[in-house]
């Protein structure tokens, strides 16, 4: 971490704000999941009109549900809070087998946003299952990605992992037929650490024949490592319960460096500047460009900020919408 900050002595007539070094992650923000879920959601609104209902958040992020209620989007909790002659879309982290299924049942009209990362992983739950393998998933309980995948296969034939500890508990011989995969938006570092527990204590484990976690949380992850330890202060923008956001606070946190989630620019609070020098900036997957200009202008506001993006990977990932939406 940098020295505290001191400020030089100012001449007559210059600038009373102190210089602040602004180290700006790259990639950041929105990812193509994040993109394409949120075009479905407007096509949809474009192809059949006010209002398209939403179960769940499209994506974390309050902005962006925001921006698409006031172009018409209702968004809901459960299935049986939609009328049955409207659309539906289902959210960017994926649902569980039995929601689909209630919508054909009731002969709704209904379109899936789902990651299609967040598909690669039901598709591979799928086939363990096939394969007779039980599997041991890693994430967070109660996360929407991990309803959603731990719904895809029979009750009883996967279980949820959350920590090392967790491995300890697990009750399966050596002649037992495993495998492993896990949510997309995890620590890269926590999760590796959490297989090698499970290939560890289970020789016979069968690992996913690609790694689960998304090229865009390990990449924003990759880039918040690059500029931590050079600053003083990192922010993260994003939600609460944004699990790619958290994970950004905590790889900065565990480099020493002071980090902060926020979700807009009103949330910073002047205090957590003083004696720094330079700060870091990121945003979660979920989390537009325009909530880190606007933290930005804020910042300079206050400072005399000298930006530097630092950028540790280039993105160009992009996904198709869905034939219904295109055609």
């Amino acid at each position: 971490m940098n020295a505290p900050f001191q400020s030089p002595p100012s001449s007559p007539g210059s600038d009373p704000r102190q210089p602040l070094k602004l180290l700006i992650a790259a990639p950041r923000g929105f990812c193509a999941g994040v993109d394409r879920a949120i075009e479905i959601v407007e096509r949809a609104l474009q192809k059949y009109g006010a209002p398209v209902y939403v179960r769940h958040e499209i994506v974390h992020n309050r902005y962006v549900v925001d921006s698409l209620k006031a172009k018409g989007a209702i968004f809901v909790e459960e299935l049986d809070e939609v009328p049955d002659d409207a659309p539906v879309v289902f959210s960017a982290h994926g649902v569980p087998k039995t929601i689909p299924a209630e919508a054909e049942r009731r002969k709704m009209l209904y379109v899936d946003a789902t990651c299609p990362l967040v598909s690669k992983v039901h598709r591979q739950a799928e086939r363990q299952i096939e394969k007779g393998q039980h599997i041991l998933f890693i994430g967070h309980a109660g996360h929407p990605e991990v309803i959603g995948t731990m719904g895809q296969v029979p009750e009883g034939r996967i279980t949820l992992v959350e920590t090392i500890d967790d491995v300890a508990t697990l009750d399966f011989a050596p002649t037992d037929d495993l495998s492993y995969l896990s949510q997309t938006t995890l620590s890269v570092d926590d999760t590796r650490d959490i297989i090698n527990a499970l290939e560890a204590r289970f020789p016979q484990i069968i690992a996913p024949k690609a790694e689960d976690i998304c090229y865009a949380t390990s990449n924003r992850q990759a880039a918040v490592k690059q500029i931590a330890a050079k600053c003083d202060l990192v922010l993260v923008i994003g939600a609460p319960n944004s699990s790619n956001s958290l994970r950004l606070v905590e790889v900065a946190e565990r480099l020493g460096t002071n980090a902060r989630l926020i979700q807009r620019a009103d949330e910073i609070d002047p205090a957590w500047l003083e004696g720094v020098g330079t700060i870091g900036l990121t945003a979660g997957a979920s989390a537009p460009e325009k909530l880190v200009r606007e933290v930005v202008d804020r910042l300079c506001d206050w400072r005399l900020v000298d930006e530097e993006v630092i950028t540790a990977t280039e993105e160009n990932m992009v996904f198709k919408l869905p034939r219904q939406l295109t055609d």
